[in-house]
């Protein structure tokens, strides 16, 4: 009786034991990041309500916005299995803002008559970010499309005359108007416009499952809608077109339309600026 009450005791104490989630992460759970997940090539995962897709290798990739609300659900169901749900707990990251006063009111609002322009080059941006196609890039480790002085960072935001603007949706590189601008990872270029209102030459990469790449204020395009990239390929020189007030490049990743950090994805800035060997340019 007592080796019964015994085995009957561990039974119970493994049948308590909750399963494995069927997944692994990699990523922090803070506003701005990607989280990379990994699981059977066969599951149906679910994040916040919205599926993804999952790689034959049984990659899957989700964003956490600039503003993403702090409970963030993710289900994974995989055949045979109960589906597995878990929230998460999204950390707030404090971010900088700046309040401006007494500025002109045409260096705070775009003027009235480019108001359908606009309207239209936002349409190009956004079907550009809705896409969901199944490359693999974004599983590559991001280089820096460009190398020099950090001039802006991610997720800041101005208040000017009182009116709050959009955040800052990127990282701004300090360099000289015609510089070399590189494929962070490999893609295929989903946008590509020589003078957009607010960000002049631009270019959207799609790096798969809803990760894309921005660069912007280019002063000139080396590649056109349609072509793949490899990482490390020259695609642009940089600029200052559109709304910039001095020569650099801005850097932006989007996982669809939340907005992501690319500073998380990176190394530090090199302390030299000194181009490692890469593909020449398309013409």
């Amino acid at each position: 009786m007592l080796m019964a009450g015994v085995l009957g005791c561990v039974a119970a104490a493994y049948a308590a034991k909750p399963a494995a989630a069927p997944y692994t992460l990699r990523g922090d759970w803070q506003q701005g990041r990607l989280i990379f997940g990994h699981t059977d090539p066969r599951a149906k995962v679910e994040f916040d309500g919205k599926s993804l897709l999952v790689s034959p290798q049984g990659d899957f990739v989700l964003g956490l916005d600039r503003d993403q609300a702090a409970d963030a659900e993710l289900r994974v169901a995989v055949p045979g299995r109960a589906a597995s749900v878990k929230h998460y707990t999204v950390r707030a990251h404090k971010w900088d803002v700046q309040r401006i006063d007494g500025l002109p009111p045409a260096q705070v609002n775009p003027p009235p008559e480019t108001e359908a322009r606009i309207a239209h080059e936002q349409v190009l941006i956004v079907a550009a970010h809705a896409r969901d196609t199944e490359r693999g890039d974004f599983m590559q480790h991001f280089q820096w499309p460009a190398s020099g002085r950090v001039s802006g960072i991610f997720g800041s935001q101005r208040i000017l005359n009182g009116t709050p603007k959009a955040p800052h949706y990127g990282v701004d590189v300090a360099v000289p108007i015609g510089t070399a601008v590189h494929a962070p990872v490999g893609g295929v270029v989903s946008l590509a416009e020589a003078d957009l209102y607010f960000t002049g030459g631009t270019l959207i990469i799609d790096h798969g499952h809803g990760v894309s790449s921005v660069l912007v204020h280019l002063s000139k395009l080396e590649v056109k809608v349609g072509d793949e990239v490899q990482q490390g390929e020259v695609v642009a020189r940089s600029g200052m077109t559109g709304r910039a007030t001095g020569p650099h490049l801005h850097w932006g990743v989007y996982w669809f339309g939340q907005h992501i950090d690319p500073q998380t994805l990176v190394p530090p800035m090199p302390a030299t600026q000194a181009a490692a060997k890469i593909s020449k340019p398309r013409h």
